[in-house]
């Protein structure tokens, strides 16, 4: 049923899957220096689950064993498969209740070392298992963890130009009559958030990873034009590199950027860069050495191939000043994947978040990500990537050798539209979340946003301030978007909420622990504000410290598995557990109470054991709760 082949000029394998095969296989790959097994897994349906699909859940193991900690089955019986470190350990088929776990000496001696638990009947697969191991021992306890334990990471969004400004002396406008003022220079730099972080800003609201958006050199001019307004743009936004391994001095340089680093990781905190690959400015050095390495700006067909972003996603250039690199080219992988590689060698960062990612080749992630792992082999690299498309597509980028995970835009776009829409219903939300969670796995590294610089404000549509069906950019031009109805604050806390107790890492677009309103660019990107907060902002801000707070302090908010309670048009609840440690959750954008000791729960748990940390247990309208059990 399944055919392994190597894959061409990579260290891996290409699995083929021939109808019809079992729902799981395990393959055993050798290689000259290593071994591993490869779980292959095949899903029936991601429609919803089963009745009848299997569910894992880890708990302490029984007193008086040597079991690092049982695994209790619900829906058995079923075949599980246990693996530690890739490599299958167990086999075990017939299980119906519980079964403990027990792993040979050897394993304990790596510093922190995973185990994985899959599961499957003729129904389908279970759930996922993931379990921390330090030292061969169960990790129960946060403080265990380390910033390099890449399931603990809070991202914070950090727009440099328009963030804070720190040092005037550097400040660059264009100041054209050709260029609007919202589209030039506001002066925000690094020194302006090496500023904040000694003030306490990212620690105090809980985070514990910034992304950086673009810091390359980019040009002096003005390009690109839209009319209405007739303006062209600035390269403010860092997303027109002139040359990629430079930091743009309206940004900092080299000295800034390595304090900048080192006082976030004195402060235990991780700094990601947006790394842009897929493109150049023309009048890049590069580009004018190497004319030969970008697509051709005409399709197969005579058209422009400009924005076609799903017809030629490998080779449509975004603009006519920005030509795409072809990255079918071996030569192109290897000298662009360097330009990556020579922030790692030059600056302990600790990751990219990838731009543009559908739109580069398999051949680039892959000659990447093994320049990462071989060069720095003990070194934790996180990258995420940006795909806007199916699961099918964005998953295909998601798996060892290429990324960590992806942004969850699907997921996002679902809680928009389900929340703004007065039809709208949390049952597509949780089928989105399924589907997600089926592809991207329990214990995913998906980012999960509540906006980003090329998105309308989420607190302005739920406001009313700006409307789904309109043209979101031109609003943004044509009035003062703000965020309408009072109530949209309530609909913002529970969108920070679901991405706070979600798997994955949540993402927090800079502004949006306060609510600053916006369309979408350029006015999704005003000025950062750090004080004068109305009281619903500084409402809607100790919300979200609580939330984050509670995210970095539970350990079934990083490793406890999902599963849903109440799937209903306005209220979504759900838990999820680890080791006897429980978060149960509950949105409810209705007009009404909804009472959570109506709620049946998995695995002998009662919602009596549950305290209030945040709502109670009558979850108040367009509002939620969340309960912990310790």
């Amino acid at each position: 049923h399944l055919k392994v082949l190597p894959y061409p000029n990579t260290d891996t394998v290409l699995v083929v899957v021939q109808d019809p095969a079992p729902l799981m296989t395990v393959l055993h790959v050798h290689t000259r220096r290593q071994r591993g097994d490869i779980p292959v897994r095949i899903q029936p349906s991601v429609s919803g689950l089963s009745a009848r699909t299997p569910r894992l859940a880890v708990f302490p193991s029984t007193p008086n064993t040597d079991a690092l900690c049982n695994v209790h089955v619900e829906m058995g019986p079923v075949t599980l498969y246990i693996f530690w470190q890739n490599s299958l350990v167990q086999t075990v088929e017939g299980i119906t209740d519980a079964y403990p776990i027990l792993l040979p000496g050897f394993t304990a001696l790596p510093e922190r070392s995973l185990v994985r638990v899959y599961a499957v009947n003729e129904y389908g697969h279970a759930n996922d298992l993931l379990i921390p191991l330090e030292k061969g021992r169960v990790v129960k306890d946060v403080q265990k963890l380390k910033r390099t334990d890449k399931h603990t990471a809070v991202i914070y969004q950090v727009f440099i130009d328009r963030f804070y400004n720190g040092n005037p002396d550097n400040d660059y406008k264009i100041q054209s009559p050709h260029v609007h003022p919202k589209v030039d220079y506001y002066g925000g730099d690094l020194e302006g958030v090496i500023q904040k972080m000694e003030e306490g800003f990212f620690n105090q609201l809980g985070v514990n990873t910034i992304w950086l958006s673009p810091l390359t050199q980019n040009p002096y001019d003005a390009w690109g034009q839209i009319f209405n307004p007739d303006t062209q743009f600035s390269g403010y936004h860092g997303y027109w590199p002139l040359y990629i391994t430079q930091v743009d001095k309206r940004f900092g340089d080299d000295r800034v950027l390595t304090n900048l680093l080192d006082k976030a990781h004195g402060n235990d905190m991780l700094v990601i860069l947006d790394h842009v690959a897929n493109h150049m400015h023309q009048e890049s050095p590069t580009l004018k050495q190497h004319p030969d390495w970008v697509t051709d700006s005409i399709t197969p067909d005579g058209r422009r191939n400009f924005e076609l972003w799903d017809e030629f996603r490998l080779t449509t250039w975004f603009d006519k000043h920005i030509p795409k690199f072809d990255f079918s080219r071996p030569d192109v992988c290897d000298a662009l994947s360097d330009s990556a590689m020579y922030w790692l060698r030059h600056f302990p960062i600790d990751g990219f978040r990838h731009d543009a990612t559908k739109h580069i080749d398999d051949l680039f992630w892959r000659t990447l990500t093994g320049k990462v792992v071989k060069e720095f082999p003990g070194r934790s690299v996180l990258q995420l990537g940006e795909t806007y498309g199916s699961p099918e597509l964005i998953a295909s980028y998601v798996k060892n050798g290429m990324l960590d995970g992806q942004f969850d835009f699907n997921l996002y776009h679902s809680f928009v539209e389900n929340t703004v829409r007065k039809d709208g219903s949390f049952k597509h939300v949780w089928e989105t979340l399924h589907t997600s969670l089926t592809y991207y796995g329990y214990h995913n590294l998906m980012c999960n946003i509540s906006g980003n610089h090329d998105k309308p404000r989420y607190i302005s549509l739920a406001g009313g301030a700006l409307s789904l069906g309109e043209d979101d950019k031109q609003a943004g031009w044509d009035r003062n978007i703000g965020v309408g109805r009072p109530v949209s604050y309530d609909y913002l806390a529970l969108l920070h909420a679901f991405n706070m107790t979600l798997p994955g890492i949540p993402c927090i677009y800079n502004g949006d622990e306060v609510g600053i309103p916006g369309a979408n660019d350029p006015d999704n990107r005003r000025m950062m504000v750090f004080e004068g907060y109305s009281p619903l902002e500084e409402k809607l801000k100790e919300r979200v410290k609580r939330l984050v707070w509670l995210r970095n302090n539970h350990m079934a908010l990083l490793y406890g598995d999902l599963f849903p309670l109440f799937v209903e048009q306005d209220v979504l609840a759900y838990v999820r557990t680890y080791m006897d440690q429980s978060v149960l959750v509950c949105l409810n954008k209705g007009n009404a109470l909804f009472d959570l000791r109506s709620l049946e729960l998995p695995f002998g748990m009662n919602v009596v054991d549950f305290t209030p940390y945040m709502g109670e247990v009558m979850v108040e309208p367009v509002g939620f709760s969340v309960l912990v059990k310790e």
